[in-house]
């Protein structure tokens, strides 16, 4: 989850890469999990091929998964602009990357003027109100 959302790479003027270490960007740890944090896991999950201990490959799955918050982020950026349009958001979806997919994202849109009371009825509710008066 990490690499997608904190692990911001960055060199400074001279080309030398800043964010090298642990001690140089901040690594997701436990606490940083939500307090509402629900997870199912699959029943249908046994491995049935022939492999060591009926194990999984390790390599992928993890870095495979990240794309899912990635995009649940993705999602809720585009909740900002009603799903109208897809945000453009760079990894990692840093804070300041979120923000920033807010904001391009409420500069382009454009407000849809609403209708004041009475319009938007249709010419039959005015006949039907004007038939009234008479």
């Amino acid at each position: 989850m990490g690499w997608l959302t904190t692990e911001e790479l960055w060199w400074n003027g001279k080309g030398k890469l800043m964010t090298h270490a642990p001690s140089t960007y901040k690594i997701p740890v436990a606490s940083d999990v939500s307090a509402d944090f629900r997870v199912q896991l699959w029943d249908g999950g046994e491995n049935v091929e022939d492999t060591i201990h009926r194990s999984k490959a390790v390599g992928e799955p993890p870095l495979m998964l990240a794309i899912s918050v990635f995009h649940a982020i993705r999602d809720a950026i585009a909740a900002v602009g009603e799903y109208r349009t897809s945000p453009s958001l760079n990894a990692p979806a840093t804070p300041e990357e979120i923000l920033r997919a807010c904001d391009s994202l409420r500069s382009t849109q454009v407000e849809t003027p609403r209708p004041s009371a009475g319009e938007g009825q249709g010419r039959g509710a005015a006949d039907a109100s004007d038939k009234k008066k008479s």
